[in-house]
């Protein structure tokens, strides 16, 4: 039998791994729960990713996606911009936030399991090299770092806590870090 041409096929096993993410966490990741959940056979995911670790890397590169599309979208990293740096990006937060909640917290899943799984490091640290150059645009690196620190942090408390997004309270704060 010839073998089908399926040019979306390794894209459709990502999102399935993302999917999975999202509904069993890192722990239920696997290439036979992924195989499921894309309808391929298993043999179609260790083709495609030989190891959960080459998996888990494609679909941190996918899911870094959110945050970067939330500021890009935002218009408030273009150059030449003076507006007040700090409302624009409680804004944005607030924005990507209150959005896809699953989505955000799958994002944040993929991106701290680099604590445990050292081939998400790069992916990680690639994904904060980008997002602070991409804020120095409107500030300097040091302060750009520093924002995305905080911005870090903020999201963790109001994910791990349950608490509500308090735009005002994000906006006072980023504001102190700006010079």
């Amino acid at each position: 039998m010839p073998r089908r041409y399926d040019p979306e096929r390794r894209r459709r096993i990502i999102d399935a791994a993302i999917r999975v993410v999202g509904e069993k966490g890192i722990a239920g990741l696997s290439h036979r729960s992924v195989a499921a959940e894309a309808d391929v056979p298993l043999g179609s995911t260790t083709y495609h990713f030989k190891t959960l670790d080459e998996l888990m890397v494609a679909a941190l590169r996918q899911a870094n996606e959110g945050f970067a599309k939330a500021l890009a979208e935002s218009g408030l990293l273009e150059d030449g911009r003076e507006r007040d740096l700090a409302a624009d990006l409680a804004r944005a937060l607030g924005e990507w936030l209150n959005g896809d909640r699953t989505s955000v917290e799958l994002e944040y899943e993929l991106y701290l399991a680099a604590l445990r799984r050292p081939a998400l490091r790069p992916v990680a640290a690639e994904w904060t090299e980008q997002t602070a150059e991409s804020l120095a645009r409107r500030t300097d690196p040091a302060t750009a770092r520093a924002l995305l620190a905080l911005l870090d942090g903020i999201c963790l408390q109001v994910l791990l806590t349950g608490a509500p997004y308090d735009e005002e309270y994000a906006r006072e704060v980023l504001a102190r870090v700006i010079p």
